[in-house]
């Protein structure tokens, strides 16, 4: 016979995990971090987030699907 085992195996979750976002006609970085973030100034979190993806902040498309990381404050 089989013997249950007790599985106790811990599995690191992130508090928060990122959300993904589609950029569309009209959309800057910061737009998006002010929709996201509440402030327009954390634009680089998304930037960094994104690379090698995107090469400057100034150049995101509409149908881009751009990762956002959750808030590091």
């Amino acid at each position: 016979s089989v013997a249950s085992v007790n599985d106790m195996m811990t599995v690191a979750t992130p508090e928060e995990e990122s959300q993904m976002y589609t950029v569309v006609s009209g959309d800057t970085l910061s737009k998006i971090s002010k929709a996201f973030y509440d402030t327009p100034n954390k634009y680089t979190q998304i930037f960094e987030a994104n690379r090698p993806m995107l090469s400057h902040p100034d150049k995101i498309y509409p149908g881009q699907v751009l990762r956002i990381p959750p808030d590091a404050a």
